[in-house]
Formats: structure tokens, sequence, C-alpha cells
């Protein structure tokens, strides 16, 4: 049996705003939006990338995110991207630094309180 082709098509999520969400999310991921009525799709940018769509809240937020992303950026450039994405109106929630060897994590709020990691894997050695 060969193993399926599968990617990630979109990240999915209801946001009180999704004009401004999505444009929080494309100046984090460098995306160009789509706008069609009250929703927003963001492409991929690149090869890897994935897509993000927005759409308008249905209901209330659950009290516990089920989900999040988790971004990867190379070893040492941590810290000042989570700086620059800061300064697009994210919150700082936490670090964790010394949990496991092989990845250090910043977490991080978007602006309507949506949680998502900044991840950086130290070089594999050999």
């Amino acid at each position: 049996m060969t193993a399926p082709q599968i990617s990630l098509g979109a990240f999915n999520l209801e946001a009180q705003e999704p004009t401004t969400l999505a444009a929080f999310w494309a100046a984090v991921t460098g995306a160009v939006a789509s706008v069609g009525g009250e929703s927003v799709y963001l492409p991929p940018v690149g090869p890897g990338g994935f897509g993000m769509f927005f759409q308008r809240q249905t209901g209330p937020r659950p009290e516990h995110q089920a989900s999040h992303l988790d971004l990867t950026v190379p070893w040492g450039a941590r810290r000042a991207e989570v700086q620059r994405l800061l300064g697009l109106g994210a919150t700082f929630c936490w670090d964790v630094l010394d949990e496991v060897p092989h990845v250090q994590w910043t977490t991080l709020a978007d602006p309507e309180g949506n949680r998502f990691c900044v991840a950086e894997h130290p070089p594999q050695t050999d």
C-alpha cells in the first residue's frame, strides 16, 4: 500500500473580526489575504507553507483551546521572532526552555486570544 500524499490545506479559525485577525496572521506569515464576504483566506507562502481560513465566530469561544499552531523557526531565531510577533499584536504567555532537549518554545496568543507556539530545535549532532 502506498502512503497517502497528504498535506495541510488550511488551518481554520473562527474570529470575532475575521478581517482584523487575518491581517495579523498575514503579517505573521507573509501571506496576501483573499477576502470573500465575511471570510478571509490566506494562501500558503512558499513550499511547506500552510493556508489559513478565517470565518465569523458562530458561538462562544471554548474555555479550553483544543488545538493550536506550532510554528518553527531556525535555531537561535526564536527570541527575535517572538519580539517581532509581539510588535504585531501577539501577547506573551510563557516560555518552555528546558522541558525537553530537542526543542525550546514560546507560547503566545494572537489578538483574539488563540494560543500558538514559536519553536526552535537545536541542530542535529551525529
